[in-house]
């Protein structure tokens, strides 16, 4: 008889302590009475009745779910690989049980939808240009729908957008070219800037009054440092200038 009630004992015991649960402080738990939802209880220890109350724990913590890569054709036929992150929320836990089977996956699938809707309502050039436009569009879809679930979207990014082979060809002979062209203007822009210099410089040295025949004694000092087989007459400046008088004459 002792040993019946020992065991009885043990077995009210052991069922007293299967009704114990913890809830961690990121956590809250939605109790389902005889299948029944009966309330949320907030971190701590929390008693539930064994067999007749379920506890499901929800996890309140911001929850990054990556979308995998969809194949998209965009608004002007060009077929891309687009995927994205969503960043989202549980606001709302007895919705995030009660509304849907599993609200992570169900997120994730709509995300997916939406990004493969916005991306194939752009161009390419808005797609690699628009990132942050583009995604706020499929946050904007996406928290819409996933609010009855109880669910708040903070964020949605989208990463890579992988081209087509030709595609990435001929953009890169298009950035070659745009490089080619920069390079042309400006090699042009440095020519320009120095033939104006030196029309500057000259028109000086012409009204200066003994210029040029400084400058030309400069320019035999720079030469007479190389040696040269060549023997270099410089007549002075006024002089030339009366001779070629003299002819005209």
């Amino acid at each position: 008889m002792e040993g019946f009630t020992v065991l009885v004992v043990i077995i009210v015991a052991l069922f007293i302590l299967s009704g114990i649960k913890v809830i961690n402080q990121y956590e809250r738990g939605v109790i389902l009475t005889l299948g029944r939802f009966s309330g949320i209880r907030s971190p701590g220890l929390r008693i539930v009745i064994p067999v007749f109350q379920r506890l499901i724990r929800v996890d309140m913590r911001s929850t990054p779910i990556d979308v995998p890569k969809q194949e998209v054709i965009t608004k002007d036929n060009v077929t891309v690989g687009v995927d994205a992150v969503v960043y989202f929320r549980v606001i709302d836990a007895p919705k995030a049980v009660l509304e849907t089977t599993n609200y992570i996956y169900a997120t994730s699938q709509f995300a997916q939808a939406a990004l493969r809707d916005v991306a194939g309502n752009a161009d390419l050039d808005e797609l690699l240009s628009e990132r942050e436009r583009i995604s706020q569009q499929i946050k904007e879809i996406v928290d819409a729908q996933t609010d009855q679930w109880g669910i708040d979207v903070e964020n949605v990014k989208v990463q890579n957008i992988e081209l087509p082979q030709d595609m990435k060809r001929a953009m890169a002979k298009q950035a070659e070219a745009e490089r080619e062209r920069r390079a042309v203007i400006i090699t042009a822009e440095g020519e320009k800037a120095a033939a104006t210099a030196v029309a500057e410089a000259a028109a000086l040295l012409t009204k200066t009054p003994g210029g040029i025949n400084i400058r030309t004694l400069q320019t035999l000092e720079k030469i007479s440092e190389q040696p040269s087989q060549k023997t270099l007459f410089v007549l002075p400046a006024d002089l030339t200038d009366t001779i070629a008088k003299i002819i005209h004459k």
